[in-house]
């Protein structure tokens, strides 16, 4: 079916995109705006993609007609909180040696997606100043003279205001009606919200049958259809990430009406796995060693020691068909680099992690494509089929130094010229990105998803139905850099969290205490994350500098102690636990560091055996640092209920010696060795112990 999906959920003056979904590029499609609030102005065009740009809070209602019928499609808009910031940096601010400096200068961040040529800052005296309009929270722009983006600047602002408020949706029944109740939570600053309810148009159960009372609406039994979809999404300053329950009805006999059943799912929820599991990332060109060239062959070899970690997950970069060695760059979606092997060693490959116990992400780049991929080729020679294949922008946009064919050059992200970005406002596109997907979807456990915020809501959320509709145990995992919470509403299962990330390497420069990651744990609410929401907690990744080399050793095992006794996905990055101090450096097979390597096992270990390390919720503990700075110790409980532990982390070089009257013990956990006695722990980097059984 071609219906466009679930209600869309915005704010006045965020554009979303409609589409019809199962698409075939030949089939005529176009979209017709059929209501909206009094107030508004706002259009559709009728092609078979449509913006709508809300200008008006309100219900808006568009048509979608295709072959199989006419869909409608619901739009919600929320009042928009934001305020205009200002970003200023001077000459001083920008990094190299050799700066040529202009009257006005690049902006790019988060309010035009990293797109150059869109914002620029002017000259006013010795500042180059841009301002915006932007919701609350804290913000970065990136300033650059020339397209090249070799020397910039960076300013931060935070825009004080509301957070966002959350829901959560369960249902029973109860005395012959389908009942849906809601926990609307306000967000840490917000106002106690109110939750509207909205049905799903692929549905037949009609708006007349459900009877709402306050947060409950009711649904007699046999009003329900087949199959009824949900929707919810808490009000308050700002509207929440929109929760979602699935009630189908089935009988269990051809008999009476009583043989039957309502079962209830929820569909954006995470698989449960995933909350238990690590992570381990491998650059694959990387990972057999320096003499050795990498292939999946070399490193199904190397899975023992995968094994020995006892990771659950493996994550590889891409392994399609690439001109370069991070693999980022496709140049065919559909086959392996030869570099690296066949498809079918490949998959031996998976066999082998999964003969381990072990699953297999698969980085998924479908943002983009390489420049030098046969479609965008025939694309820029203007061949007519593969006009759309990829986004357009006006030459005056394009602050690059390439000479394009034509009046216009493509689109893309920062200084990514090599690779332009793909057009979702095509069927023939998003056709073409759904048999990839479905080209890899039964080979491996799951989706990494690249530039996941380069991609349209809506084509993810068609995503997520295709792979979990046969596999609901399938992972997806977005890189949204920074984190959008935006992107669990029925997208993603497990989300980069960024905002620790950047904590953990505040703290490891002292710019932050110890403490301040109590504060980027507390940000996930705030941001609006739905509490199932998973969230990968990491210290490195191929994109980032090492950590143990921009802090040191000391710093990186307290921070990667973090990472794996805080509530979330942990992380490894391959290098990580054996000393590598180069972001995409070569695995240290025969110099490492077995120490480190050996910490992270007892870590993943200890992370496994006590559950209690795996539950939600962190409780800040009382301590009295007696040797050491205070600044660079932090000491939390972590309990399932059954069991309580004390984490204490030291960022600093040398012991430090904390008390606490939280612990009865002094044997650490992780190393088994004796860390104190009478309530002090005598801790390098990190000690976890029993909590008193007696508060």
């Amino acid at each position: 079916m071609h219906h466009p999906g679930p209600p869309r959920f915005a704010t006045v003056g965020e554009s979303v995109e409609l589409a019809p979904r199962q698409p075939d590029p030949d089939m005529a499609a176009k979209w017709r705006l059929v209501k909206r609030p009094a107030a508004s102005t706002a259009t559709l065009g009728d092609g078979p993609i449509g913006h709508l740009e809300p200008d008006t809070p309100g219900v808006y209602r568009a048509e979608l007609i295709v072959p199989d019928g006419t869909h409608e499609q619901v739009i919600r808009a929320f009042p928009g909180v934001t305020e205009t910031a200002r970003f200023s940096v001077t000459a001083d601010d920008f990094d190299g040696d050799e700066l040529t400096v202009a009257d006005r200068a690049i902006v790019i961040g988060t309010f035009n997606d990293f797109t150059m040529g869109t914002h620029w800052a002017e000259r006013d005296g010795d500042e180059w100043v841009i301002e915006a309009d932007l919701p609350p929270g804290t913000h970065h722009a990136i300033f650059s003279f020339d397209g090249s983006f070799e020397s910039t600047a960076t300013d931060e602002v935070t825009v004080e205001g509301p957070g966002r408020p959350r829901v959560e949706l369960t249902g029973e029944t109860v005395d012959g009606d389908f009942v849906v109740s809601a926990d609307a939570r306000a967000a840490p600053s917000g106002s106690e919200p109110e939750v509207e309810f909205y049905l799903d148009g692929r549905d037949s159960l009609e708006e007349s049958a459900v009877a709402v009372d306050g947060d409950e609406p009711r649904v007699p039994r046999e009003a329900l259809p087949e199959t009824a979809r949900i929707h919810a999404v808490a009000v308050a300053e700002r509207h929440s990430v929109a929760d979602t329950l699935i009630v189908e009805c089935g009988r269990e006999s051809e008999d009476a009406d009583t043989d039957e059943t309502v079962s209830v799912s929820r569909p954006a929820d995470p698989p449960a796995w995933a909350s238990d599991a690590t992570i381990y990332e491998i650059f694959v060109r990387s990972f057999a060693g320096e003499t050795v060239d990498t292939t999946f062959e070399a490193i199904e070899r190397r899975v023992p020691y995968i094994e020995s970690l006892g990771v659950d997950v493996v994550w590889l970069t891409p392994v399609q068909a690439s001109p370069t060695r991070h693999g980022y760059h496709i140049t065919d979606f559909f086959d392996t680099a030869e570099d690296l092997g066949t498809r079918e060693e490949f998959e031996s490959l998976v066999d082998r992690l999964h003969d381990a116990g072990i699953r297999v992400v698969f980085d998924l780049v479908i943002n983009h494509s390489s420049w030098d991929h046969p479609a965008f080729q025939l694309h820029r020679a203007g061949v007519p089929e593969y006009a759309d294949y990829y986004e357009r922008i006006p030459v005056s946009q394009d602050v690059s130094d390439v000479d394009w064919a034509g009046t216009d050059a493509p689109g893309y992200y920062f200084n990514w010229t090599r690779i332009p970005n793909l057009n979702y406002d095509s069927l023939d596109v998003r056709r073409w990105m759904l048999d990839v997907v479905e080209e890899w979807r039964d080979v491996v456990d799951g989706f990494r998803c690249d530039v996941a915020w380069g991609v349209p809501h809506g084509f993810w959320k068609e995503v997520r139905e295709r792979v979990k509709a046969d596999d609901p145990e399938f992972l997806l995992l977005d890189e949204t850099v920074p984190r959008d919470a935006a992107f669990a509403e029925n997208e993603f299962d497990l989300h980069y969290d960024t905002y620790l990330f950047d904590t953990l390497r505040d703290i490891g420069t002292g710019a932050e205490p110890a403490s301040a990651l109590f504060e980027a744990l507390d940000a996930t609410a705030e941001h609006g994350y739905p509490d199932r929401a998973g969230h990968m907690r990491y210290v490195d990744n191929h994109d980032e500098d090492r950590y143990l080399d921009q802090y040191g050793a000391a710093s990186l095992r307290a921070a990667v102690g973090a990472t794996f006794t805080l509530p979330g996905t942990p992380m490894i990055y391959a290098g990580q636990e054996r000393g590598v101090e180069q972001q995409r450096g070569t695995m240290r097979w025969h110099d490492g560091d077995n120490d480190l390597t050996d910490f992270h096992r007892q870590l993943v270990a200890l992370r496994a055996d006590h559950a209690a390390l795996r539950a939600p919720g962190v409780c800040p503990v009382a301590h009295t640092v007696e040797t050491g700075d205070a600044d660079r110790v932090v000491a939390y409980e972590r309990t399932d209920g059954d069991e309580t532990l004390v984490v204490v982390l030291h960022f600093g070089d040398g012991t430090a010696k904390v008390s606490l009257d939280t612990i009865d013990e002094e044997t650490d956990l992780l190393s088994g060795n004796p860390v104190g006695g009478d309530g002090t722990v005598e801790v390098g980097d990190i000690v976890v112990v029993p909590a008193t059984r007696e508060r």
